[in-house]
């Protein structure tokens, strides 16, 4: 599958126009920022310096015109991680001027079912992001040139079928 010695480190660094994220997991907990997890299911006060570093790179991306945003397709009720993930992760990555969208299938079929969790960059190369069964991240895949098109399908679905997160948690959010 994989023709590149890119990684998804690298195309972070070189893309030019827009990263894509779609998350499909209920719970990411054993991959990065478990510490605030723990403080959240504590309820502890969120950390004024939480996802600092994201931030600061997503703001290096945005403020140079550089799009990043994210579908996550989930279903109500949200598990424990997905209540921190939108309430403490996507508010704070906001100011740094990601975009979010909820494809959410609590009443309908989701469009995207097997499909699994990925980036893409300018529309041109895509990263798998490989997770065990309990959510941890075990390493990403950049994939070959010939199976872009495919996941750009899968983007494009998943952002029609979307609703902007803001608006989706003025309804739902806890």
């Amino acid at each position: 599958m994989t023709t590149s010695s890119r990684t998804l480190g690298d195309l972070f660094d070189t893309f030019g126009r827009e990263a894509f994220r779609l998350e499909t997991l209920d719970d990411y907990s054993k991959s990065g920022n478990v510490e605030a997890y723990h403080a959240f299911l504590a309820g502890e006060p969120q950390p004024d310096d939480y996802n600092a570093g994201w931030v600061e790179e997503l703001r290096s991306h945005t403020e140079k015109g550089k799009r990043i945003y994210r579908v996550h397709v989930l279903s109500r009720p949200l598990t424990d991680y997905l209540r921190f993930e939108l309430g403490w992760g996507y508010q704070k990555n906001m100011s740094g001027g990601e975009e979010f969208f909820i494809l959410d299938t609590t009443e309908r079929p989701n469009p995207l079912e097997n499909v699994p969790d990925f980036w893409s960059f300018d529309s041109e190369s895509v990263a798998l992001m490989n997770y065990d069964g309990a959510g941890k991240f075990v390493g990403s895949e950049v994939l070959s040139p010939e199976r872009t098109a495919e996941f750009i399908r899968h983007r494009d679905t998943a952002l029609a079928h979307a609703e902007p997160f803001t608006d989706w948690w003025a309804k739902y959010g806890t």
